[in-house]
Formats: structure tokens, C-alpha cells, sequence
């Protein structure tokens, strides 16, 4: 589990560097605010598309090679990136990367492979940390690598040092990342990843309490990456900042959902349960929305995203570790695939619909508008999920 946290860690570092960047950088090229969001989702929804293959594919030949062929992948995206000199390139590049990004459901599936039951939401929280931590000081670099300043950014030097990052992760792997698959429980290797695709489809759509859960991942994903495609733009138009001040709140954010993910969502979840922890955080993340619009200066911003850092931090491992409970064990690669597909969806959906409500109705209505669906989410939850506390200490 170590030698896991470190690898998506430097992966998710590297990935963190872009956030504050792109969608000065689609700006940069005279793409509007739909367009810059349409960019922001083309990494997710090329992703989208080859999540459950990488996870189905990890189930048949171990999830060793899946991470290090995403990882690989990912070092080349980020080099054309940085070499990128027109919109369309900006696309082609972060579409790739979107492709080449099994490294997450690989690393879900193999939580799942190594942690007992009652250790599962904790693994889940680990990775979870890693994200956390990812996005923490990813994009605090960044932001100090592009410039606080829009119209004079560094917009090549961020992408090569995420290619650099890639390369570290990938040698990390290469070197301290044991195969977590037993061969006998492989699936077989010679079945074709698309036939494996539908398959997963199939018993999604067969299990009703895989599919209450991952249409909830769905829609809390599409909140929180509708917040994250438009928020420096509207940062940008509200207080004036740049890539770097945006860098700084993004770090901010993940030092929070580190600190949540690895060291309370365990003991939380053995009080509460996982559907408890979804409502509340299904709660947090529509109230955290709702206030993002009302803040003018900085420090009613930080509270609203604590609010919001808070419930997206709690909602994910909670889902994460409940689907991994409703799946057989000798599917948990795939249907973890299957879940990454649904939230690469969102988070490829999610900020298409938030940059047309900011071009077509302002700045603010992407998180009203997130504000609802949460709203939607939290009554779901509290009518299916039924959380009740669990016994026990």
C-alpha cells in the first residue's frame, strides 16, 4: 500500500499542476468561457471512454502493467501539452492523456485486492489522502510556475515539469510496485477488453445497488468538477486573480481533503456508516456550492471551500468503499472500471453544462446550479441508501 500511495501521489501531483493553468491557458489561445470548459472536459471524457477497458484489462493481466502503460501515456500528454502553440493542440493533448488514464481504477481495484473488509474504507481513504495531497501541492506548483499574472504566464514550464513528475511515478512503479493479482485470479488474459466493456455494462445494469451507488458518484462528481472547470474564471472576474492566487486555493483544498481522507475517514465511517457519510457529504457539498457565489474577499471564499473540501473529501471514499462491498470479488477491477467511467463521465459532462451556465447566465450559476444537484443527491441517498450506525466501536 505504501509503494501505491507514492505512485499515485507523484501522478496526482503532476496532474494537480495543470488545474489552475488550463483554463488561463485556453484563454491565452481566445477560447470563451463554454470553450475553455469544453477543454477542461476533454481529458475526462476521452477518459471516460477507456476507463472500464483499463479496468477490465487490469483484471485479466494484473494491475502492474495497467498502471505502468497509463503512466507512460500520461508523460507523453504532458509533454505535447507543453509544447502546445494553438487551441486545438491544447485539445489533442489533454485528450490523449484522457485515454491514457487507467492509473485510478487500476489503483481502486488494488485497495480492493489487498485490504480486509473492515480495512476497506480506510484503503480507499488512503488513496483518497493521495489525492488529497495531489492536489494540494500540485497546484500551489503550478500556480508558482505559471505566474500570478494571466496575460504574462508561463503556460510550457508547468506541463514539462508534470512530464517530469510522470516519469518519476512511472520509475517508482517500475521498480517498488508488487503485482497485487494473484495469476488464479485473473480472468483471463486472452478475452478482448471490448467484450470485457459490455460485460461490465451488463452487470451494472443487473445490480441495482451498484447502480444507485454509482449514479451518486456520478452527480457528486459532476458538482465538484463543474465547480473546478469554472472556478478561475470566475475567480479571475470576482477578485482579480490569476493562476497563481487559484494555485494557492486549489492547494489549500487538497490539504484539507488529505487531512479528512487520511486520518478521519476511517474512524467515521466505522461510527456511521457509509450511507451516513454520504448524505453528509452530499449536504456539505450543496451548501459549500451555494456559498461560493456570496463571498467578495478571501476569507468567506476559504469557508465555503472548507464546507465544500469537507463534503466532496467524505462523499468519495464513502461510495468508493460501498461499491467495492456490492461487487464479487472477482470483478472488483472491473466494476471499479465501470465507476470510473461513470465519473470520468461527470467530470466531463459536469463542465460542459457549468461553462454554458457561466457564458449563457453568469459567473455564479455554476454553483447554484450545483447547489440543486446536490440538493437532488442528498434526497437519494437518505430515501435509498438508508444509513444506519454500525455496531461495534
Amino acid at each position: 500500500m505504501v509503494a501505491l500511495f507514492l505512485v499515485v501521489l507523484i501522478d496526482l501531483i503532476g496532474f494537480g499542476i495543470i488545474i489552475p493553468l488550463l483554463p488561463f491557458y485556453g484563454e491565452h489561445f481566445h477560447a470563451e468561457p463554454d470553450t475553455v470548459a469544453l477543454l477542461m472536459a476533454s481529458y475526462s471524457f476521452t477518459q471516460f471512454l477507456s476507463a472500464p477497458l483499463w479496468g477490465g484489462l487490469s483484471d485479466r493481466i494484473g494491475r502492474r502493467p495497467v498502471l505502468l502503460m497509463s503512466l507512460a501515456g500520461a508523460t507523453v500528454s504532458y509533454i505535447w501539452l507543453g509544447m502546445a502553440d494553438s487551441l486545438w493542440m491544447l485539445f489533442a493533448a489533454r485528450s490523449l492523456g484522457g485515454a491514457m488514464a487507467g492509473n485510478i481504477a487500476a489503483a481502486f481495484a488494488y485497495v480492493a485486492d489487498v485490504t480486509p473488509p473492515e480495512g476497506r474504507a480506510k484503503g480507499m481513504g488512503l488513496i483518497g489522502a493521495a489525492f488529497g495531497l495531489g492536489f494540494m501541492s500540485g497546484p500551489a506548483i503550478g500556480g508558482i510556475l505559471a505566474g500570478p499574472d494571466p496575460a504574462s504566464a508561463n503556460f510550457h514550464l508547468p506541463a514539462f515539469a508534470a512530464a517530469g513528475l510522470s516519469i518519476a511515478a512511472l520509475l517508482a512503479a517500475v521498480f517498488f510496485l508488487r503485482e497485487s493479482l494473484a495469476p488464479e485470479a485473473r480472468t483471463g488474459a486472452s478475452a478482448h477488453a471490448i467484450r470485457g466493456y459490455w460485460d461490465n455494462v451488463s452487470e451494472v445494469l443487473r445490480n441495482r445497488a451498484l447502480n444507485v451507488a454509482i449514479l451518486l458518484t456520478f452527480l457528486a462528481t459532476f458538482t465538484f468538477a463543474g465547480m473546478e472547470a469554472t472556478f478561475a474564471m470566475w475567480s479571475e472576474r470576482q477578485l482579480g486573480w490569476g493562476p497563481q492566487q487559484n494555485g494557492y486555493l486549489f492547494a489549500f483544498i487538497g490539504a484539507l481533503s488529505a487531512l479528512i481522507q487520511g486520518t478521519l475517514i476511517g474512524p467515521l465511517t466505522r461510527r456511521f456508516g457509509e450511507g451516513a457519510m454520504i448524505v453528509q457529504g452530499a449536504v456539505a457539498l450543496a451548501l459549500g456550492s451555494l456559498a461560493i457565489p456570496l463571498c467578495t474577499s478571501l476569507f468567506p471564499l476559504l469557508a465555503a471551500m472548507t464546507v465544500l473540501a469537507y463534503g466532496f473529501s467524505v462523499i468519495t471514499p464513502s461510495l468508493n468503499s460501498l461499491i467495492s462491498f456490492r461487487a464479487d470479488q472477482g470483478s472488483q477491477g472491473a466494476v471499479f472500471g465501470a465507476t470510473r467511467a461513470a465519473s470520468t463521465f461527470a467530470r466531463a459532462v459536469g463542465p460542459a453544462w457549468a461553462g454554458f451556465l457561466f457564458a449563457g447566465l453568469g459567473r455564479h450559476w455554476p454553483f447554484v446550479g450545483g447547489a440543486v444537484v446536490m440538493g437532488f443527491v442528498t434526497v437519494i441517498s437518505l430515501r435509498l441508501l438508508r444509513p444506519k450506525p454500525r455496531a461495534g466501536p
